[in-house]
């Protein structure tokens, strides 16, 4: 079908057998057919494939498995049920311990493709994992739809626009299993009107719920495609009486046409408005659309590592960039002379001056908008930062807040990533003027492919 650009001809539909030899940092096998890259989705490192081709392109061809020949020792047989429909998790048919490996070396991998950087087997710890890695979400947020006159609830399908209906999940925490399934019920016996997207009729979108690992405390916001719910105030009545450990229940109002969950208005229906969680010795005071990290448990663990290479005496000033609730800045409050956070969303930044105030932190500030305009602006004003923490987007550092940091030359980078080739890209621009200490990875997400980074920077 295809000549690619080495001259080698690769066809849809043809059957290969490749060696695998490495993972992909979206989980996936890499192979090479006549030093063709091929990505192989469920395929394992040291593993031979029989894959069908099923894409070509210029630079790479994918494929699916069609039987395995050699098989990893360290293949197992997932937990889930309807793993390999559902596409949220990457890796289950692979071993804990193997996964922690992995990970280690798609963050290396990572910096070998897109960064300068030396000795990378001394920067790169070995991955932080958890003793128990089930059940470890702490929100749960399933499109809602319809099928055989049933009400659903999950996730579309790997590569396809079709709403897998998740029963209970092995990685979501057993209070938001529970809460989704009762409120599809409810919803079925109420016969409220749930969201068909393509006739861009009904109500119901999403179901999300959180809760509190250390509170037990539960929030359900019920994302809508409209402010008025038929038959309101029985749903209401039902979830509580159904759900008593359910303390808040929040609507949110969507009616665009969009593939984000949420809208802009939030509404609240019975019980609190926030929920509350507490990591370590904080607590903090969750609303309906404020950003929380989704594993407490390891949370504890990241923002010990980011303590660690911030590595503070009481004197230093430190900026939390995208700080949304405030979390990462608190956790280093009291060994801060004083914390400066900022996030573009509103509702974070009245999150975190509350979290603050709660606990006493006089010497947190926050204010709504970008690192790379108050950072200047700061030092315009005589205050200039011997610390500043990045916890960015997967898109990772904006340009602007990059150059703002080179200008502004705070001692030590603290960059907390949740993907590793941003990462190294960003790395290798402050590289100049930084170097890089320590690399830790995290595996905030068990058997996904997702791997969390602290990596430490000193000025030069």
């Amino acid at each position: 079908m295809n000549k690619t650009n080495t001259g080698i001809k690769m066809k849809q539909g043809q059957t290969v057998l490749l060696t695998i030899k490495r993972m992909g940092i979206n989980g996936e096998g890499v192979g090479y057919y006549k030093k063709q890259v091929v990505f192989v989705p469920g395929a394992l490192p040291n593993e031979e494939v029989f894959v069908e081709i099923t894409n070509v392109q210029p630079n790479f061809a994918e494929g699916k498995v069609k039987r395995i020949k050699t098989k990893s020792p360290e293949r197992i047989a997932p937990v889930c049920p309807i793993y390999e429909q559902c596409g949220g998790c990457q890796l289950q048919h692979l071993t804990y311990e193997s996964q922690l490996k992995q990970k280690r070396d798609i963050v290396m991998q990572s910096f070998e493709r897109h960064s300068s950087l030396k000795n990378l087997e001394q920067k790169v710890a070995n991955t932080i994992g958890m003793e128990e890695p089930w059940s470890y979400r702490n929100k749960v947020q399933f499109q809602v739809g319809m099928k055989n006159q049933k009400v659903i609830a999950g996730l579309y399908g790997l590569n396809s626009h079709q709403l897998i209906d998740i029963e209970t999940c092995p990685i979501q925490h057993s209070a938001t299993n529970k809460v989704t399934a009762v409120i599809k019920m409810i919803l079925q016996d109420l016969q409220i009107p749930v969201y068909d997207e393509r006739k861009r009729s009904g109500i119901i979108r999403t179901i999300i719920s959180r809760v509190g690992f250390e509170t037990g405390e539960v929030q359900v916001v019920l994302v809508t495609s409209q402010k008025e719910i038929p038959r309101k105030n029985m749903l209401i009545e039902e979830i509580k009486k159904r759900l008593p450990e359910v303390t808040s229940i929040m609507q949110n109002i969507n009616g665009r046409k969009t593939s984000l969950i949420f809208g802009e208005e939030t509404v609240h229906l019975a019980g609190e408005e926030v929920i509350q969680e507490v990591l370590g010795d904080l607590s903090f005071e969750l609303s309906a659309r404020a950003f929380f990290q989704l594993n407490p448990i390891q949370t504890v663990k990241l923002y010990d590592e980011v303590k660690k290479a911030a590595s503070l005496t009481g004197t230093e000033k430190v900026v939390d960039a995208y700080c949304g609730v405030g979390t990462i800045g608190l956790w280093l409050a009291k060994d801060a002379k004083e914390i400066r956070g900022m996030d573009t969303i509103a509702e974070s930044i009245e999150d975190a001056k509350k979290n603050a105030r709660n606990h006493g932190y006089h010497n947190a500030k926050y204010v709504v908008g970008q690192a790379e305009h108050w950072m200047p602006k700061w030092v315009k004003e005589g205050w200039k930062p011997d610390v500043v923490i990045v916890d960015p987007p997967r898109t990772g550092c904006d340009k602007e807040l990059l150059t703002s940091i080179i200008k502004v030359k705070p001692k030590k980078v603290v960059y907390v990533s949740c993907n590793p080739s941003t990462l190294a890209k960003d790395v290798e621009k402050l590289a100049k003027f930084y170097q890089v200490e320590s690399i830790q990875p995290v595996d905030m997400f068990p058997h996904t492919a997702h791997v969390e980074t602290v990596t430490k920077l000193l000025l030069k």
